[in-house]
């Protein structure tokens, strides 16, 4: 395990400083066993940055496969342009896939895709199929356009990884760039993200932590070896740079991605969309969505405020930053979300969230 302070001093309150030892037992406790091969935890409150390494995890600066936060990441991207006036968010998604009609798809909007609203699926039927041949991105694209939807446009919420998958193609041809180049260009760049790509950009394989993919994702293989040459260590899905998922990070990159949020700049996105990635977006009865982001206590611990929002990710990933507390929690593990209950990442995220409550008595 290694420990780094961003400043000399502690966390002001002990709350805080007892919250990060306690996280940091878990993980550590988790990798010691071998039940984590690898972990890195980054907790921001104020000025005050807290970062450990764990296992496999040489330095906080490891890079992991961050799974679905790379969701928001994306979004941001999109945003980006959203923030030029290139298109509006009730915009019709045909307007910039023309090959997207028939069977209610001229309702779906560029907002819904955001916000999961769609009627698009999380998956396509034959994911599976398209990565055991080592298909394109683009092929991807093309299911997602003929895809059936599961409802009409904006009458559900259905969280959906082809949702993200269509947005990106919007931005990628409004753009005129291959969508991790904007990615890089508007994201990564301006916020100082060093240890960070969509896909693997100028990193190795061999750069990055490998995933305990034993208990993984069914359509990331469930660890089969069938699976092998297309589940997540394979150096075909490393290289594929899905927008929904294939973005890899380290845990203070991603800290100053969601700090971006928690102090917004103008230098980067717009300050009104920055807070529309942020505060829910889905009518009352719905399930609260923000754009790219999930909101409330339920993504991060029951112990974070309602404006909390951040995103987890299959591969054992978990982020999020509570604007009341004014902190931030990243917990990168490469155990799979689906592997352990309670999962190390959740139990260790709890700890900080408790040390937050603990602060305001």
């Amino acid at each position: 395990m290694t420990l780094a302070r961003s400043s000399s001093a502690d966390f002001p309150s002990d709350g805080i400083d007892r919250a990060v030892a306690a996280a940091s037992k878990i993980l550590q406790a988790a990798t010691t066993r071998d039940e984590v091969a690898a972990a890195s935890l980054f907790v921001q409150r104020g000025q005050q940055v807290a970062q450990q390494a764990f296992g496999d995890a040489d330095s906080a600066d490891a890079i992991f496969l961050i799974a679905s936060i790379s969701k928001p990441i994306s979004v941001a991207a999109v945003m980006s342009l959203f923030d030029q006036g290139l298109f509006r968010l009730q915009d019709p998604l045909q307007t910039f896939l023309p090959e997207f009609r028939g069977a209610g798809r001229e309702r779906v909007t560029i907002g819904q895709l955001l916000r999961h609203s769609s009627g698009l699926p999380d998956q396509l039927p034959h994911n599976e199929s398209l990565r055991k041949k080592h298909a394109p991105l683009d092929e991807f694209v093309k299911g997602a356009i003929r895809t059936p939807l599961l409802f009409p446009p904006d009458s559900d919420y259905h969280y959906s990884s082809m949702g993200i998958l269509l947005a990106s193609e919007v931005a990628q041809r409004i753009s005129g760039k291959p969508f991790s180049e904007l990615v890089q260009e508007t994201v990564f760049e301006p916020l100082g993200m060093t240890r960070s790509a969509l896909g693997l950009g100028a990193f190795t394989l061999e750069q990055t932590m490998r995933c305990q993919v034993e208990n993984a994702a069914p359509e990331s293989g469930a660890g089969s070896a069938e699976s092998q040459s297309w589940d997540w260590n394979s150096s075909y899905w490393r290289h594929l740079a899905t927008p929904w998922g294939g973005v890899h990070a380290s845990a203070p990159d991603v800290g100053r991605f969601l700090d971006a949020f928690l102090h917004p700049s103008e230098k980067w996105l717009r300050t009104e969309s920055i807070r529309m990635m942020v505060t829910n977006q889905n009518p009352n009865g719905r399930t609260p969505r923000a754009l790219g982001f999930g909101i409330g206590s339920q993504i991060a611990s029951p112990l974070c405020s309602a404006e909390t929002f951040g995103h987890s990710g299959a591969t054992g990933t978990l982020a999020w930053a509570d604007p009341v507390q004014n902190t931030t929690c990243v917990v990168l593990t490469t155990l799979p979300g689906r592997a352990a209950n309670p999962h190390p990442r959740q139990l260790a995220s709890d700890e900080i969230a408790l040390g937050m409550a603990s602060d305001q008595r």
